[in-house]
């Protein structure tokens, strides 16, 4: 990936610009007008349309010629066979200035019985889940490095999410009451960009909206909402683990955001 001319101190590389990554371009791109944007695939099989965008693509592992200020990596695990050398390859391409963020997820925390979660919370041990595993190890990557964790929980916008999953199975054979807790891609974006901003080190913050929600109460509202063309029938499950409610109140006070969308409820135009 050739970065020919010098270095702009707003220049940021996106490892997985997929939806939550093209929206971070799309902030940033309107807060650094002048800064040049560069992204790491999987595949090149959306290049040119990234291209169309602003975005100079390479394939994911590759090192840039030259370091860049900014690296935020949020492409998940399921695609790669070393997810941990991932993120210390994306490392090696931070020139230590600005800031390294990687997006994590709070499915490391242990908890699964609709228990209050915030950013402090015990982890699960290593050994127990294979997924938290990944997770974990790749998070120790970006600490040593210096970088920063953005453990976020459900991402959701109108036509992605739980809810569109649910909706398209009709009925699940699932716990009602599973506690499930969201943020907008938008809101997760202005965060993780809110964090880069403040250039800090070592730091793990959670990406929630304080809203949580059982996977009833979900769809009861949007089957309430009137802005999709089915009716969620119901969950059937009666056993099986239950969730956590995440709670992000020191990330907030630290990074001073707060989200568009403060809740699922009134993301679809609903009175909590």
């Amino acid at each position: 990936m050739s970065t020919s001319d010098s270095v702009g101190q707003n220049d940021l590389l996106i490892v997985g610009p997929g939806v939550l990554g093209r929206i971070v371009a799309e902030k940033w791109q309107k807060e650094n007008p002048s800064c040049k944007i560069f992204g790491q695939t999987a595949t090149t099989d959306n290049h040119r349309e990234l291209a169309q965008i602003g975005i100079v693509s390479s394939l994911k592992g590759s090192r840039v010629d030259q370091k860049v200020p900014y690296v935020i990596f949020c492409a998940p695990p399921y695609h790669s066979d070393d997810y941990p050398e991932h993120l210390r390859v994306a490392a090696s391409n931070w020139n230590g200035e600005g800031s390294f963020l990687f997006t994590s997820s709070t499915a490391v925390y242990d908890c699964s019985d609709n228990g209050l979660c915030s950013e402090d919370s015990p982890c699960m041990p290593i050994g127990r889940s294979p997924q938290a595993d990944v997770l974990l190890k790749a998070e120790n990557v970006v600490l040593e490095a210096g970088g920063c964790v953005l453990r976020l929980v459900g991402l959701y916008k109108m036509d992605r999410g739980p809810h569109v999953f649910w909706l398209s199975k009709g009925t699940l054979d699932v716990r009602p009451d599973h506690i499930i807790s969201l943020i907008h891609y938008e809101d997760a974006a202005s965060l993780a960009i809110a964090i880069m901003r403040k250039r800090l080190r070592g730091h793990v913050f959670v990406g929630c909206d304080n809203q949580p929600l059982s996977r009833q109460e979900i769809m009861d509202q949007v089957n309430r909402s009137s802005k999709f063309d089915t009716k969620f029938q119901g969950f059937t499950g009666t056993d099986g683990p239950l969730g956590k409610k995440m709670e992000n109140s020191k990330t907030r006070a630290e990074i001073g955001w707060q989200p568009k969308y403060p809740s699922f409820t009134e993301f679809l135009g609903l009175r909590n």
